[in-house]
């Protein structure tokens, strides 16, 4: 509020002049933040705040016996290694299985998948099915994925693999823990993956 101050000093004849009266202003912002803090009160109930992304997951039962595991052809199954510095590892079924690595950006572990699907729709065809939400009929691939992170990994690419999932609709997948024997494999992938079917099961199921 702005208020006008009067010099008291009246005015008087100097040399035959009559000097007039001097005015100072004084401006108090008081009242102005009182306003501010209305505002910032009006804004904070108003805005709506930003809703964090959850990614729908759902997980099988934990208690899964040996016998209870559909077999599934090697050639259905991608195995995707993820690594350090960003980094994933994959190779295709379990024997004679080659070690390739790629990253998370759509040319690299898209592709991987999408490519896969490729392989698995040309020999196996497609799988019908019903949707879950629409109850509408579906084709999808029969295509498996297994998600095993190191311990060099971050969260933020098991969350990036998953995201992939979703994007390529990938019916079929599995967080599981990395073998000590696919561990070697990353470090030394000349000398092959002596990993075999049994022992995919048994980390499946334990």
């Amino acid at each position: 509020m702005a208020e006008i101050a009067q010099d008291s000093g009246g005015g008087h004849k100097k040399g035959g002049k009559v000097r007039s009266k001097k005015m100072s202003t004084r401006i108090d912002f008081t009242p102005m933040v009182d306003l501010g803090f209305l505002l910032i009160t009006f804004f904070m109930l108003t805005t709506t705040l930003a809703k964090p992304n959850i990614l729908a997951l759902v997980m099988p039962e934990k208690d899964i016996k040996k016998e209870d595991v559909e077999p599934v052809k090697e050639s259905k199954v991608l195995t995707l290694l993820l690594g350090p510095n960003d980094k994933v590892y994959w190779y295709e079924g379990i024997t004679d299985a080659k070690l390739d690595s790629t990253d998370y950006s759509a040319e690299g572990l898209r592709q991987v998948i999408l490519n896969k699907m490729e392989k698995v729709k040309g020999q196996f065809g497609m799988e019908d099915y019903e949707d879950f939400k629409t109850k509408e009929p579906r084709k999808g691939s029969f295509i498996n994925v297994i998600i095993k992170p190191t311990k060099d990994s971050r969260y933020k690419n098991l969350v990036d693999a998953l995201d992939e999932m979703a994007i390529t609709k990938v019916r079929y997948y599995v967080i599981l823990d990395i073998s000590k024997l696919e561990e070697d494999f990353i470090k030394n992938p000349a000398a092959g993956l002596k990993f075999n079917a049994d022992q995919q099961v048994e980390a499946a199921t334990k």
